[in-house]
C-alpha cells in the first residue's frame, strides 16, 4: 500500500509493507498549492509512478489535498471519531493507475461553541494510538500536534473525543518576517534554548500576550536581548501562552503526547514541562502509521 500525506505546501509519500513498516519513501514541495490547474492525478502519478510500476494497486491519502482547496472535497466527521469511523467513512478518488481513497477530516467546536476543524492530524493520532496505550491511556487527559496550526486534541477511549487549534507557528512567522520586532533579529540562527526558557517564563506573567509581544523589541532595545536570541524568545513566549491556554483545567502531572518532527516536540516539551505537565515526545512518521492502520480496516496491505 502507498500513504500519502499532502498538505498544502508539501507532499509526502511512504511505500508500505502488510506490516505498516516504511519500505520506501519520498518528499517534495509540491502540496495542493504547487499542483497546476487542478492536475492532481497528474501530479500523483508524476510522484510516485515508480512504486504504482512496481506493482502497487492502493494509495490512502490524507491532509489538505481532501480540502476545499484540493483534489476532492472529504467531509469532516464529528466527534467522537476513531479509526474506524475514519475508515468506514473513506472517499473515493477518480485515478487510472491504483485505487485511491481519501481519509475524511474532523470537526469539533471549543467549549463555547465555535467551530473547530482539522485535516491530517486526525489520522497522525490514529498512528499515535500504540503509544497512547504504552504511555498508559488513563493518564492522557490531552495529545499535542505542533506544526504552523497547533492542534490540542483530548482522547478517551481509542478516539477523538474534542481538539482546539493554536495559530502559533503561522503568527510566529508572521511577527517573524512582517513585524517592527523581526528588525532586532538576526537570520540564521539555531535555537537559544535559555532564550526560549525565558520567553515561556515571561508567558506565564501577567500582562497578557499583545504587552508581552512589545516587550520583545523593548528589551532588544535596552540591551538585554541579543540579536542571535530574539527569535527563541519570540518562539518561548508564543508557545507558553499557547501551552498554558491549553493545560488549563487538566490535572496535575497530566501525561501530555507530543506528536510530530524532533525539533518542534522539543521545544513544546520543554514548555510543557514548565507549565506542570509530562510531555511524552513521539517522533517519527504518524501519519505513515495512521495510514496504515486505516488501510488495514478495509483490508489494504
Amino acid at each position: 500500500m502507498i500513504g500519502i500525506d499532502w498538505g498544502t505546501t508539501r507532499f509526502r509519500a511512504f511505500r508500505l509493507t502488510a506490516e505498516g513498516a516504511i519500505r520506501d519513501h519520498k518528499a517534495s514541495g509540491r502540496g495542493i498549492l504547487a499542483v497546476p490547474d487542478g492536475r492532481f492525478a497528474d501530479s500523483l502519478r508524476e510522484e510516485i509512478g515508480p512504486w504504482l510500476a512496481a506493482g502497487e494497486r492502493h494509495v490512502l491519502m490524507c491532509g489538505m489535498v481532501g480540502s476545499r482547496q484540493g483534489w476532492v472535497e472529504a467531509p469532516y466527521l464529528a466527534c467522537p471519531v476513531g479509526p474506524d469511523d475514519l475508515a468506514a467513512a473513506l472517499v473515493e478518488v477518480p485515478f487510472d493507475w491504483a485505487e485511491v481513497k481519501l481519509v475524511p477530516g474532523v470537526s469539533g467546536a471549543d467549549a463555547d461553541g465555535v467551530a473547530e476543524v482539522m485535516r491530517g492530524e486526525e489520522t497522525q493520532l490514529a498512528g499515535a494510538l500504540a503509544a497512547f496505550d504504552r504511555l498508559g491511556a488513563g493518564r492522557i487527559a490531552a495529545a499535542c500536534l505542533p506544526g504552523t496550526h497547533c492542534k490540542w486534541a483530548r482522547i478517551a477511549g481509542g478516539r477523538i473525543t474534542g481538539f482546539a487549534t493554536h495559530m502559533t507557528g503561522e503568527v510566529f512567522a508572521a511577527l517573524r518576517g512582517h513585524t517592527i520586532l523581526g528588525r532586532t533579529m538576526q537570520d540564521g540562527t539555531a535555537t537559544d534554548h535559555a532564550a526560549f526558557d525565558r520567553g515561556v517564563a515571561r508567558a506565564a506573567q501577567a500582562g497578557g500576550l499583545l504587552h508581552h509581544l512589545f516587550g520583545v523589541r523593548a528589551e532588544a532595545l535596552a540591551g538585554r536581548l541579543a540579536p542571535e536570541a530574539g527569535a527563541s524568545y519570540l518562539s518561548g513566549l508564543l508557545i507558553g501562552h499557547e501551552v498554558r491556554a491549553a493545560l488549563a483545567g487538566l490535572p496535575a502531572g497530566a501525561i501530555v503526547p507530543v506528536i510530530g518532527a524532533p525539533d518542534l516536540t522539543a521545544l513544546y516539551a520543554r514548555a510543557i514541562e514548565a507549565g506542570g505537565a509530562m510531555a511524552e515526545r513521539i517522533n517519527g512518521e504518524a501519519a505513515a502509521r495512521g495510514l496504515s492502520l486505516i488501510g488495514g480496516r478495509i483490508g489494504w496491505r
